[in-house]
């Protein structure tokens, strides 16, 4: 019975907040079920057949985990409320909405059952380095995928967005995450952020040449005089090239440009069916070679200064290697390696999915001799999934924020499809057999190569976080190239560690002019320099080419022998 002063049951009310509640579930039902659940069973079978895969697990190693996880669980209970100080620095837990206390112990149990399982996985016996480390890969992996912050009723933030918006968030971020399963990959930036020729490659020049590997194009110069010795930069066919040409305060080509050098670029072509065919003897040759022959036809030169960036680093090495057998060595005044590797040894967690199961997966994988480049920027994604999925994942789809404007994440999202032979020889021949560093293994062009014959100048750069190209994996580099090399360890990784224009003023970069035997003892007799390492380069590119020559006739793209075919940055970087 009802008291005086109790208050009416607002009946209207509850019943309107059941109808929108029950709106948004239903409207989140329709659109699960109009994009199928065939797809997410497909999955679900696929991950099976992965973990079949995985090597087995003797039981008995374990018997003390138990005792050592629920010893160090009652410690936790006595010290529950304080922050741990080993999730302190995780990004993921920084908003104060984690220290709350119901939120704070989910934080804390999650990373001490999240060490626990990853002690677990450290000791697991019966397993060869090798198996250990793809088992320690695979199970951080897992640990970031079980992160509260992933799911919406253990992540406070999200709790907060779902009453702010009544659910709004969680039905557009189903609508992008459907949307991204259709298309195959996650969108890191919003559709219409970024165009090419529009916001970003927008360095003016001219496409001069075009293969059917590669559109060449020249830059305008924008200094009235410029070195005689031309720059070739060759990016890595894996991604885009304006990874180099970003935004004009971000572009090493502009940067380039502007200090007086001639810049051509390659611009690899997505494969398709025409180059399916293609192997790393036509990247080399008709690639790399091609494009020096035509720059110094077209400017009347002797030689060229070339840059490398990642596999085509690895590419330019083979060319140099070549070029040193066959009496061509002197077409190349200097060769810059951008994180490029030669001796896969140690090569870091890229490696670990060169095993014959994940061979034959990509295998099974291409289609019509052409491999999707989007499963590969899914495996480098996996590199870093904390940062590359899982934080997409809680801003694009949990908590539905606007996407960010960020150039280089475009760039990222930018793939390019490869030539399934060629892919499956190059992880193969060189990271699981390590056959580059072999003299005579392998050939180009019918040549047997051996790096310890390539005396060109050669500059090294490796990135000190780079997770692709371990900064160890790139110094091997300096053991094998015969000529003058000067290496320098930059600040950051495989991108931003390359991409770090002077005028941004970030991070740092090391120099050791003593010989060092190897990366530890160059690291620590090293000057630690701030800023980019760009002026570090030209400087040593200025001791190379003291000539200068009036920027008229040839070195105007379109003015000499090979008139302009299109404006830059050409067609083929748009072609998917």
């Amino acid at each position: 019975m009802a008291k005086a002063g109790d208050k009416p049951h607002d009946g209207g009310a509850i019943l309107d907040e059941m109808a929108h509640w029950t709106g948004v579930i239903g409207e989140a039902q329709q659109m699960l079920m109009e994009h199928g659940a065939s797809a997410a069973m497909k999955a679900g079978d696929d991950f099976m057949a992965q973990m079949a895969q995985m090597p087995p697990i003797d039981p008995a190693g374990m018997a003390n985990a138990p005792g050592t996880m629920w010893a160090e669980t009652l410690g936790f209970w006595r010290s529950m409320l304080p922050a741990s100080e080993g999730l302190g620095a995780d990004r993921r837990f920084a908003a104060p909405d984690w220290q709350e206390p119901l939120f704070d112990l989910i934080r804390q149990s999650y990373a001490l059952v999240a060490d626990q399982f990853l002690s677990v996985i450290d000791h697991a016996p019966g397993l060869d380095a090798r198996q250990q480390e793809q088992l320690r890969f695979a199970a951080r992996n897992f640990v970031d995928a079980m992160s509260p912050t992933n799911f919406p009723f253990t992540n406070p933030q999200v709790v907060a967005k779902i009453v702010e918006t009544r659910g709004q968030n969680l039905i557009t971020g189903l609508q992008r995450m459907l949307e991204d399963a259709a298309s195959g990959q996650i969108r890191h930036v919003g559709k219409d952020a970024f165009e090419v020729g529009r916001d970003i490659a927008t360095t003016p020049g001219k496409v001069v040449y075009e293969a059917p590997l590669f559109q060449l194009i020249q830059y305008s110069p924008t200094t009235e005089s410029v070195s005689e010795i031309p720059l070739i930069i060759f990016p890595p066919w894996i991604n885009r090239f304006y990874i180099l040409d970003l935004s004009p305060q971000k572009s090493f080509v502009k940067w380039a440009t502007d200090q007086g050098l001639t810049v051509f670029m390659v611009s690899w072509k997505s494969a398709d069916a025409s180059i399916a065919h293609v192997m790393m003897d036509d990247y080399v040759i008709n690639g790399e070679w091609e494009a020096i022959e035509v720059v110094t036809r077209l400017l009347d030169v002797p030689k060229a200064h070339v840059i490398g960036y990642c596999v085509a680093g690895t590419a330019l090495s083979m060319l140099l290697a070549w070029a040193a057998a066959t009496g061509n060595a002197e077409k190349v005044a200097s060769a810059t390696f951008f994180t490029a590797q030669v001796d896969f040894s140690e090569a870091g967690d890229l490696s670990l999915f060169v095993d014959d199961a994940q061979l034959a997966l990509m295998e099974s994988i291409a289609k019509d001799g052409i491999f999707d480049g989007r499963f590969m920027a899914a495996t480098f994604n996996l590199l870093r999934s904390r940062d590359l999925i899982w934080n997409y994942v809680v801003n694009n789809y949990l908590l539905a924020d606007d996407y960010k404007s960020f150039d280089l994440l475009h760039w990222n999202g930018d793939v390019t499809n490869l030539p399934a032979e060629w892919q499956r020889r190059y992880l193969t021949e060189l990271y699981r057999d390590n056959l580059l560093v072999k003299p005579g293994a392998l050939s180009v062009a019918g040549t047997p190569i051996d790096l310890t014959t390539v005396k060109t100048p050669a500059y090294v750069q490796a990135g000190r976080e780079d997770h692709i190209a371990p900064p160890g994996s790139v110094w091997k580099m300096t053991q094998y190239l015969a000529g003058p090399l000067r290496f320098v360890l930059a600040g950051s990784g495989h991108i931003a560690g390359v991409v770090n224009p002077p005028s941004a003023n970030k991070y740092q970069y090391w120099i050791n002019d003593k010989p060092a035997a190897s990366l530890e003892e160059f690291v620590a007799g090293a000057v630690e320099h701030k800023g980019s390492w760009w002026p570090d380069w030209m400087a040593w590119i200025a001791t190379l080419d003291g000539r200068t020559v009036p920027a008229e006739g040839a070195r105007i793209p379109g003015e000499g022998v090979l008139p302009a075919i299109e404006d830059a940055p050409g067609r083929y970087v748009r072609m998917r």
